[in-house]
């Protein structure tokens, strides 16, 4: 297959998965309607090209956090990356590296902490779910103990979304073999031998924690988030964490305005890629008051696919984007040479569209370049 685009990932990645874990990378919420929302409203913003502009030249490096990128984009985290490919988590930080763009390592990664900062050279990010505080205690001290240079909170997984494609499947982890698993994986015998060859993914960072608290055991046997983490106990990590915290999971400005007053460096706009509530908007439409209420960086996920959907969300004010299932559609597809074709896919769209546009700088890039 000649690989042309992210649909081609995706049919490729789909053709190679058993279809549970198909599912669990690909589906969302409910009716999924917010899968094709989160696209809708990217379609929605037209960009308004101006002419006559030297763009024989074009840069598209941006600073992201106050640290200067070889892209206005980071790789977002992403969970069970292990399933799509053995060592998924690693292969993706060490494309990241060689492009350098941050990787964000999920709470919920099957490659550890530590394993992530011994892989990569390059800037890395953790993302926190907070089952419980001790454990989110030891978490950012791994983390910093590892030279992460920014927590990520995620704060839109009170409770899990109620994803009908895994619940149909009876998708877990561990895999439970049933007679229609095994079928499955039958048909797809490549993924299959990997898993034999590997092992099953584990939840490498719960595996290498200290769990000899009985509260945290049992926190962890429920595998339920802390549902009464508040904005108080946000102000308690900001005083836990010493380097740079960033919110994710904001959806509108008074809740980011919040945040810039607890000192937060920074928000992601998101709705978790459509796989929590459905029929939640996208950020794409929370993006332009977000940023006029409030003076720290505001990024954005969920939905973004292209390089032009990232020149439309930093016209419309994101300081940058958060990359997720194109990565993991190439990781499935392709291993790490996939993720790396992905990403540099991304930065020629972003050229591309630049030069289209007739800007020469993504950072010059304002709302003058959207049809209002």
């Amino acid at each position: 297959m000649k690989i042309v685009s992210y649909h081609d990932y995706r049919r490729l990645a789909k053709s190679r998965l058993p279809k549970m874990v198909f599912d669990y990378l690909d589906g969302g919420a409910d009716d999924e309607n917010a899968l094709q929302h989160n696209r809708n409203e990217f379609a929605n913003v037209r960009l308004s090209p101006k002419r006559l502009v030297d763009v024989s030249n074009r840069n598209i490096e941006r600073a992201i956090l106050g640290n200067k990128q070889a892209a206005p984009f980071a790789v977002a985290p992403t969970g069970l990356n292990g399933l799509f490919s053995p060592e998924g988590d690693l292969k993706i930080a060490r494309a990241a590296a060689r492009a350098g763009i941050p990787f964000s390592l999920s709470t919920a990664s099957t490659s550890s902490i530590e394993e992530v900062a011994q892989a990569s050279d390059g800037e890395l990010w953790f993302q926190l779910y907070v089952i419980h505080k001790e454990l989110a205690k030891q978490f950012i001290q791994r983390a910093r103990d590892n030279g992460y240079q920014t927590l990520i909170l995620t704060v839109d997984v009170a409770v899990n979304g109620n994803r009908e494609r895994d619940l149909k499947n009876g998708f877990s982890l561990p895999i439970k073999y049933t007679p229609k698993v095994i079928w499955d994986g039958a048909l797809h015998p490549s993924w299959s031998w990997n898993l034999v060859k590997y092992g099953m993914p584990k939840l490498a960072n719960f595996e290498t924690a200290e769990l000899n608290n009985i509260e945290i055991q049992s926190a962890l046997m429920s595998r339920k988030m802390d549902a009464s983490f508040d904005w108080q106990d946000l102000k308690w990590l900001r005083d836990e964490w010493p380097h740079r915290l960033i919110v994710k999971g904001i959806n509108n400005a008074s809740d980011a305005i919040k945040c810039a007053q607890i000192g937060v460096d920074g928000v992601v706009l998101s709705n978790h890629g459509g796989r929590q509530l459905d029929s939640c908007i996208s950020p794409v439409q929370a993006l332009e008051e977000v940023v006029s209420k409030v003076d720290i960086p505001v990024m954005i996920d969920s939905g973004v696919r292209r390089g032009s959907d990232i020149v439309k969300a930093i016209a419309l004010g994101a300081e940058a984007t958060l990359i997720g299932r194109p990565l993991l559609w190439a990781l499935a597809a392709r291993g790490e040479r996939g993720v790396d074709e992905m990403i540099q896919m991304l930065k020629d769209d972003v050229d591309r569209t630049l030069a289209h546009v007739g800007c020469s700088d993504i950072n010059d890039i304002n709302k003058s370049f959207v049809f209002d």
